[in-house]
C-alpha cells in the first residue's frame, strides 16, 4: 500500500475536492489529503490514491464523495468565536434593527450562518438575541429568524442535537451563558430549547444555488472564505450580496477580505472590527 501521496494523485483528487466543494489545496497541503484521506482510502480498499480517486469518481451513490468532503473540511468552531463579530451584532445591528421593528420599517430579522460548523456560531447569535431581549423587552426573540448551514453532514448532526462535552462548551463560552441556557447531565451539557428551537439547520454546498433560501438582513459567512480560489470568493460574494435585503449587512472572518474580492458592499467599522453593508 502507497501511504505517502505522488504529484499526480495530488493533482488529481486536489482538482477533484475543488470541483465538489470549492476548496482549493496548493502544493503545500498535499499533506492535509494524504492526513485526512489515509483512513477512507484503507476502508474503501484501495491500494494507493489513485485507486481511491477513480473509485470516488465512479461512485454512483455519491456517499464516497461526501465522505471526502467531510474529511477535507476544517470544522474549528468555538463560542463568541473572535468577539468583534458579535460585538458588531449585539451593539450595533440590534440596536438599529429594534428601531425599525418599533416603527413599522421591519417586520422581522432574518439571519444565515454559512458554515456553522457544529452549531456555536448560531447558537451564539441566538444566545445574544435572547440577552438582547432580556435588556429590550420590547424586542421579542420570536422576529428573529436563524437559518445555519454546513456542507457536512456529520457536523449537523452535532449542531441539531445540541449536546457538547466540557472541552466544546469551555471554548469561549461565559459562564453566565452557559448556566443560563445550558443543562448539564454527567459531562455532556445540553442547549435548552429556548436557544436551540431558534435556530433552524440545513445542509448547502456553497457552490449550488441557494436562493430558495430567501433574503436575509444579516449573513455571518466567517473563516470559510480563505479555502475558496479568488474566482469562487468572488462568485460566492455576488451570490450573497443578491441574497441580502437592500442594506443587508455581511460578517466576514478577521482574515477575509471582502473588498479585494467584491466591489457590491460598503466596508464599516465598529470600533477597530470590520463589516460590511450592501450597495
Amino acid at each position: 500500500m502507497t501511504e505517502k501521496i505522488d504529484t499526480r494523485e495530488f493533482q488529481l483528487l486536489r482538482d477533484y475536492i475543488k470541483e465538489h466543494c470549492g476548496i482549493y489545496l496548493d502544493e503545500s497541503k498535499a499533506y492535509l489529503i494524504e492526513n485526512r484521506l489515509l483512513t477512507l482510502m484503507i476502508e474503501n480498499g484501495c491500494s494507493n490514491y489513485t485507486d481511491f480517486y477513480h473509485k470516488a469518481v465512479n461512485d454512483p451513490s455519491f456517499k464516497l464523495r461526501d465522505k471526502i468532503i467531510d474529511a477535507m473540511t476544517t470544522n474549528e468552531t468555538l463560542w463568541l468565536r473572535d468577539s468583534s463579530p458579535f460585538k458588531i451584532f449585539q451593539y450595533e445591528l440590534l440596536p438599529a434593527f429594534l428601531k425599525q421593528l418599533i416603527s413599522g420599517n421591519k417586520r422581522s430579522v432574518r439571519i444565515w450562518s454559512a458554515a456553522c460548523s457544529t452549531g456555536q456560531e448560531p447558537y451564539s447569535i441566538a444566545m445574544i438575541i435572547q440577552e438582547f431581549s432580556r435588556a429590550n423587552p420590547l424586542f421579542h426573540p420570536s422576529k428573529v429568524e436563524i437559518i445555519a448551514t454546513d456542507i457536512s453532514p456529520s457536523v449537523l448532526f452535532l449542531a441539531m442535537a445540541a449536546r457538547y462535552d466540557a472541552l466544546s462548551i469551555s471554548r469561549g463560552l461565559p459562564d453566565e451563558l452557559r448556566n443560563r441556557y445550558f443543562e448539564q447531565s454527567g459531562k455532556v451539557w445540553s442547549l435548552k430549547d429556548t436557544i436551540k428551537n431558534m435556530v433552524t439547520f440545513k445542509r448547502l454546498n456553497l457552490q449550488e444555488d441557494f436562493t430558495s433560501l430567501g433574503h436575509f438582513d444579516i449573513v455571518f459567512c466567517r473563516n470559510v472564505l480563505i479555502y475558496f480560489s479568488d474566482d469562487f470568493k468572488r462568485d460566492v460574494l455576488s451570490r450573497i450580496a443578491l441574497r441580502l435585503k437592500p442594506d443587508g449587512f455581511l460578517i466576514v472572518g478577521a482574515s477575509e477580505s471582502v473588498s479585494n474580492y467584491s466591489n457590491i458592499f460598503s466596508m464599516l467599522t465598529y470600533e477597530r472590527a470590520l463589516y460590511y453593508k450592501v450597495r
